[in-house]
């Protein structure tokens, strides 16, 4: 049975709105990352900016797995980190990831967004819930969290930051 969309939205749709927007002020602060300052970290126990900065970039490529598998185990998945050397590759990472994010997101059909998706560790289960939840919480809420938090090392920086949801002190 062939299935089609409807004409109201769907819950892919509005989260990949609400990526599309959120990707404009997140890709500004990218820009921004000085590329003498990667290595620089905050504390002992902090990312350094490098890492920081190209785990925000690359949260958006977490939207595949999430809606083309059901589920990921930290046991067996080959997770090799990306390590970035200029601004412009973790604007091209960030730019190739929302983009992909965007189209699997427009194309799923709401039943598959709520199919049961597990984050396990080998027999372990960390947690399961729809798909739906795991793009707003392990996507989305995730990419927020750490896009706020690279505001503040570029504010520690001295880095005059864009806005995200309105003007900051370095903009008029």
């Amino acid at each position: 049975m062939t299935r089609q969309k409807t004409e109201k939205t769907t819950l892919g749709q509005a989260l990949a709105a609400e990526l599309r927007f959120e990707a404009i002020s997140t890709r500004k602060m990218l820009e921004r990352v000085p590329e003498d300052k990667f290595d620089w970290s905050p504390h002992g126990k902090s990312m350094t900016l490098r890492r920081l900065a190209t785990h925000v970039a690359e949260i958006s490529n977490w939207t595949r797995p999430t809606l083309t598998q059901d589920e990921l185990d930290f046991a067996t998945a080959d997770y090799k980190p990306t390590i970035l050397n200029t601004t412009d590759e973790l604007v091209e990472l960030f730019d190739k990831a929302v983009a992909e994010s965007i189209e699997l997101l427009e194309d799923i059909f709401d039943e598959d967004m709520m199919k049961m998706w597990c984050l396990r560790n080998g027999e372990q289960k960390i947690y399961e819930q729809p798909k739906f939840a795991i793009v707003r919480s392990l996507v989305l809420n995730h990419l927020y969290h750490h896009r706020g938090q690279l505001s503040v090392y570029l504010r520690q920086l001295d880095v005059p930051l864009p806005g995200v949801y309105g003007p900051t002190a370095d903009e008029k």
